[in-house]
C-alpha cells in the first residue's frame, strides 16, 4: 500500500542435495573428492573400490572414518559377493573417530576448507558441483598443502578420556 514498505517473503527453495566423499592424504597433501547423489552402502563401496585402484601396492590403506552407519565393512558385503567383499575390507585399517569427536578426522578440516573457498556459493546442479569441486581438488593438490597431525595418542586419551573406558 502507498505510505508502507514493501513486504515480500523470501522463501528457501532446495533443488536437490549432493554427497561428497572425501579421501586425503595428510602427508603428501593429496586429496579426491568424489561427488554422488545419495550416501548410501552403494556409494561407500564405490570409493573404497576407487581408493583400492588407486593405491594398488598398499598393504594397508588406513581409513579414519567417522562413526555413520554405511562406513563399515558390512556395506561392502550388501554389493559384493562374499569373496570380493571380504578381499576389499582386507585393504584396510578400519580406525573410527570416537562418537562426539569427529572433529579428530582430518577430512572434517578439509570439509572445513572447502566450504569456506568453494560452497559458499548457490550451485544450481550436480554438474556445477563437481565443476566446482574439480577445480578446488586441482588447485589444493597442486598446492599440495599437507596437514601436520599434532595431538598424540597421550594428549588424546587426556582430552578425550570420557570416551575411553575406565581401568580398575
Amino acid at each position: 500500500m502507498p505510505g508502507h514498505p514493501a513486504r515480500v517473503d523470501h522463501e528457501y527453495r532446495r533443488c536437490g542435495t549432493v554427497n561428497f566423499f572425501v579421501a586425503f592424504e595428510p602427508l603428501t597433501g593429496q586429496r579426491t573428492v568424489m561427488v554422488t547423489e545419495r550416501r548410501g552402502n552403494a556409494e561407500f563401496t564405490a570409493q573404497l573400490q576407487a581408493l583400492q585402484l588407486r593405491y594398488p601396492g598398499a598393504t594397508k590403506i588406513r581409513l579414519v572414518l567417522d562413526q555413520l552407519s554405511t562406513h563399515t565393512p558390512a556395506a561392502l558385503y550388501r554389493h559384493l559377493v562374499p569373496g570380493d567383499a571380504r578381499r576389499l575390507a582386507r585393504c584396510f585399517e578400519w580406525i573410527y573417530t570416537p562418537k562426539h569427536a569427529s572433529w579428530l578426522n582430518i577430512a572434517e578440516m578439509e570439509w572445513s576448507v572447502l566450504e569456506r573457498q568453494c560452497l559458499r556459493q548457490r550451485l544450481p546442479t550436480q554438474e556445477a558441483v563437481e565443476r566446482e569441486l574439480s577445480a578446488w581438488e586441482t588447485e589444493r593438490n597442486k598446492e599440495a598443502i599437507k596437514v601436520e597431525w599434532q595431538l598424540g595418542t597421550v594428549a588424546a586419551r587426556l582430552k578425550l578420556k570420557q570416551h575411553y573406558p575406565q581401568l580398575e
